[in-house]
């Protein structure tokens, strides 16, 4: 048996599709998703499956929130083990293991896809300045200096930029994700 997240994008957000995690966690449990958890309200979810496909897990899942609640939202699931990996390769760790930097403005913005490369070497040699970013091919890693509501560095940028869709969390809640997921193991 697997162990996965699930980042659903734009749950709950604003008003805007809403759905109650008590009811997602049945609608996932009905179709046969395993252990599930929700974590907060913004569509983050743990679960366990024994496929290894995550497309198909990813197609299920948002197939499954459209036919309940009528909703077109995009779902990206990861492994644990990639999300250990995310955190681990945190090129800002030092400087918020040092207090550098505050640890409630480092974003994370999984891609549900490879950036355009060329897109992301201009992306590189252009300064955000005091807005700090690093793009891999499976990660935003953010340092949001002013924060997030204020920053121009936010998913709808990235996405536009480097024609791929992402999901944003904050460290908070991504080590909250993997200490949940490191329980179901």
């Amino acid at each position: 048996m697997n162990t996965y997240i699930a980042l659903l994008r734009g749950i709950n957000v604003g008003g805007h599709n809403k759905i109650k995690m008590a009811e997602l966690k049945s609608a996932l449990l009905s179709v046969g998703f395993e252990s599930v958890t929700t974590y907060i309200q913004s569509g983050n979810i743990i679960f366990k499956d024994i496929s290894e496909d995550i497309d198909m897990l990813e197609e299920k899942m948002h197939k499954t929130i459209q036919d309940t609640f009528g909703l077109d939202v995009p779902v990206l699931v990861i492994r644990d083990s990639l999300l250990q990996e995310i955190l681990n390769n945190n090129p800002f760790a030092e400087r918020l293991k040092n207090n550098e930097i505050e640890d409630k403005k480092m974003y994370f913005m999984l891609l549900c896809n490879a950036p355009d490369e060329a897109a992301t070497l201009e992306l590189h040699n252009l300064s955000f300045d005091p807005e700090e970013f690093k793009i891999t091919p499976y990660v935003i890693y953010l340092f949001a200096a002013n924060g997030y509501g204020k920053t121009k560095l936010h998913n709808n940028f990235f996405e536009r930029k480097l024609k791929c869709q992402a999901t944003t969390r904050n460290l908070k809640t991504l080590n909250k994700l993997l200490e949940l997921s490191l329980l179901m193991d």
